[in-house]
């Protein structure tokens, strides 16, 4: 898994504030990835399983709670997992949920602190787990303030919990994707127009560079060609809609930028290890905060 490091494009869009998944899986085939937003993962009956977390790697007992820092390597793994039934909530949160300036603020220095230690990963211990874990379940339940208000007590209580372990001694600096004017450009064009065909030439004239100049450039940002990081973009929404919708498979095709369905489900069962169909149904319940 360590040799094919995928930078993951999450289901959150600029206007979220963060995304809860609630899933029942019998396998762990994500790669090993990053993404700049915090991850909060939680897992019950996966003992067994191998976590990988920047430079760390252990296997887990039954029950977890991991906290990861923006654009830090991470990744679980089947391992020596015998359970068919594992159950995982992940929850994906924006960079700037809570801003700097609030941060600051002495009531949330515990929040502030804690998502400082988690560019290492952070283990919470398994008292934590098991007094959180009914929080966590019952959190794509709730709706709107709620929803957002409960979230952010989890946060606080994980803040100020005890036995809290930092499981990578290196922590990620890729910070490039974050820090260029110029990703920044086409990252915001291309959430803006992933519903139309967008040629080399018009994204390169964007950002005043030629279209063998800029693929390069977004290959070395991001890890992909400008077709594979459009595509990966389209599938991230297409995810959404799946699961957020009752949309059919074709109209999700075509309102992601795919001009045919054939063509749509080639590329997310590449992406995703299964068919859109099988995405749909894996999924128990998600809930999202705008």
């Amino acid at each position: 898994m360590r040799n094919s490091v995928h930078r993951e494009i999450t289901q959150l869009s600029p206007e979220d504030s963060f995304l809860v998944y609630e899933r029942i899986k019998d396998d762990f085939d994500f790669p090993i990835h990053f993404h700049p937003e915090y991850e909060l993962n939680f897992i019950y009956k996966g003992e067994g399983v191998r976590r990988i977390i920047g430079d760390h790697t252990s296997v887990i007992s039954d029950t977890e709670l991991v906290l990861v820092g923006p654009n830090l390597t991470h990744g679980w793994e089947l391992n020596k997992c015998t359970y068919k039934e594992i159950y995982e909530i992940t929850v994906h949160i924006q960079q700037d949920l809570l801003n700097e300036k609030l941060l600051s603020r002495r009531i949330f220095k515990s929040i502030r602190d804690m998502f400082n230690r988690s560019k290492h990963g952070i283990l919470f211990s398994q008292e934590t787990t098991m007094q959180i874990m009914p929080r966590l379940r019952a959190l794509p339940k709730l709706n709107g303030i709620n929803y957002f208000l409960e979230f952010i007590s989890i946060l606080n209580d994980l803040a100020g919990s005890d036995d809290q372990t930092l499981l990578s001694t290196q922590f990620s600096e890729m910070n490039d994707f974050q820090n260029s004017d110029r990703i920044k450009k086409v990252y915001e064009y291309i959430q803006e127009n992933y519903s139309r065909k967008i040629g080399l030439d018009e994204i390169s004239q964007l950002v005043n560079m030629s279209p063998v100049s800029f693929n390069r450039f977004i290959k070395k940002r991001t890890g992909k060609t400008f077709i594979n990081y459009v595509n990966d973009t389209r599938i991230s929404y297409a995810s959404r809609w799946l699961i957020e919708s009752e949309k059919s498979i074709g109209e999700i095709s075509f309102q992601c930028g795919f001009n045919n369905i054939a063509n749509f489900n080639r590329i997310f069962k590449k992406s995703k290890e299964c068919t859109p169909s099988e995405f749909r149904k894996e999924f128990v319940g998600m809930q999202r905060v705008l």
